[in-house]
Formats: C-alpha cells, structure tokens, sequence
C-alpha cells in the first residue's frame, strides 16, 4: 500500500476537518440528543456527523487505505490493519466537553504506518485553531492570523507548566510529584498534546483510560515539534493493536528530566 503523504494530502485533510468541525458547530450550543454507547461514554448526532464527512471524504480519495473512526468501531467496523497503513479519526474528541459547551473539543485525524502516526491534524472549531504535523514539521493557523510553525520548549528553570483533563485523578498527582512544578492548566480533548507541541505547556501525564484515536493525531503533531509521548516507563505508545485501548502514557516537551523535584 502506498504512503500518498504529501503538501496535497495535508492541505486536504485540514480542509475536511474544518468541514467536519463546521458541521459540529451546527450543534453547538443547541439543545441535541445525548446517548450513551456500550462503554458508557456519551455520542451525539454531531459526533455522527462528523465522522461520516471525514470517512466518505477518506474513502473517496483514498479508498485502499481502511479507516478506523471511534463511532464506526463502537458498531462493529473493525478493518483489516496488516497492510501497515490505515486512517485513525475521532471527528469529536472531547464530546463531554461539547455537551456543557465548552470550546475545548476537537476533531482529530491521524495517518498511521505500521503503527507509528506518521500525519496529525487536530482543528479546534470552537476556538478557530488547527494544529498539524507530520516529517515537514509542526503548525498552527489561527483565526485571522496566518499560519506558523511550532515547536515544543525548554522549560523554565522555575518549574514546568502541566497540562491535564478536568478529571485529574489522584495517580496522576503522585506521579507529578517527581517534577517540579510552577503551574497546573486544564483541558479537554486532545488540546493538551497541542499545547506541548506550541511551547504553552511542558507536561502532560495520563494515568486514565484512553483509546488510540484520541491520542494519534496529538501524539503526531507533538513529536514533529519536538516532542515525545510514551509509556510511564518510556516505551513507545503504538497503534494497531488488537486492544484500541492506549497504555498509561506522559507526553513531553524538551528536557523535562531537568525539572526534576
């Protein structure tokens, strides 16, 4: 199967995820069904929507390469992966977020080869951001403003800025305790991979339960800025596996080890 990575294909899946994100937005602030799926975690028609946009665009263009969308698996489409080379999409990471309108959720897509996200796109439609990596490097366009490369920091020698969900637990405090730490921020979605890769942040631990498309597109976006993510014991977070479920992970910018407490 062949890698179609290139400017086109980038240019491309920016403009699918602000048409998914539009189409999001649609929903935004309205009153909308809330369900809850087999594992318990809330979907909306927005999250439908948006999936079904990114996955007919994919399909389209690019119609050899399976793809692997949160709301398609949870239905029982599961892809043959062996060809190394697959779409991973959660076209609205964050739904809780979404639901008490927030303007923390995503839309997140991610190109992943033989288990190493390879492409990252991560539009932020309430906020007006989008952020992207793959081998050409890391950016961020803003609303009005035009885009910029990122790329991820070295902390202050004050302390490291960490970047969490709302629903922090306390494993994840006691892990911090090994850091010195200047400043605690909170996010939804994957905005906290973003904000590592964009130099805001230093930090972002998670001992909680994840799925691999939560994480592709960030995890993406921050290693081509600069930046890491892997296990509590520093082995690499993979995709493709028969488990979508990620292990505990810490994303990280530069030099971390040298804020130790």
């Amino acid at each position: 199967m062949t890698n179609p990575l290139d400017d086109a294909l980038i240019e491309f899946l920016i403009a699918i995820s602000k048409k998914a994100g539009n189409a999001i937005m649609e929903f935004y602030d309205t009153e909308f069904l809330v369900r809850k799926k087999i594992d318990n975690s809330p979907v909306t028609e927005a999250d439908e929507k948006a999936e079904s946009i990114i996955r007919l665009a994919l399909n389209k263009r690019h119609p050899d390469i399976p793809f692997v969308g949160e709301e398609a698996y949870a239905k029982g489409h599961r892809p043959d992966l062996s060809g190394g080379l697959f779409w991973l999409v959660d076209a609205l990471d964050g739904t809780k977020e979404f639901i008490q309108c927030r303007d923390e959720f995503t839309v997140n897509i991610a190109l992943v080869e033989f288990g190493n996200p390879i492409l990252g796109v991560v539009h932020a439609p309430a906020k007006q951001e989008t952020y992207w990596g793959s081998s050409a490097g890391a950016y961020l366009e803003e609303k009005n403003q035009e885009r910029r490369p990122i790329r991820t920091r070295v902390p202050s020698k004050n302390g490291l800025t960490v970047t969490m969900s709302h629903s922090h637990r306390a494993d994840e405090e006691e892990y911090l305790k090994d850091y010195n730490i200047k400043e605690k921020t909170h996010s939804g979605s994957s905005l906290k991979f973003c904000f590592i890769a964009a130099g805001k942040a230093d930090l972002y631990p998670r001992l909680g339960t994840t799925s691999e498309w939560d994480t592709a597109a960030g995890h993406a976006i921050l290693s081509f800025a600069g930046g890491q993510m892997t296990g509590l014991d520093g082995t690499p977070i993979m995709y493709g596996k028969n488990d979508i479920k990620n292990p505990f992970f810490v994303a990280r910018g530069q030099l971390i080890e040298s804020i130790k407490a």
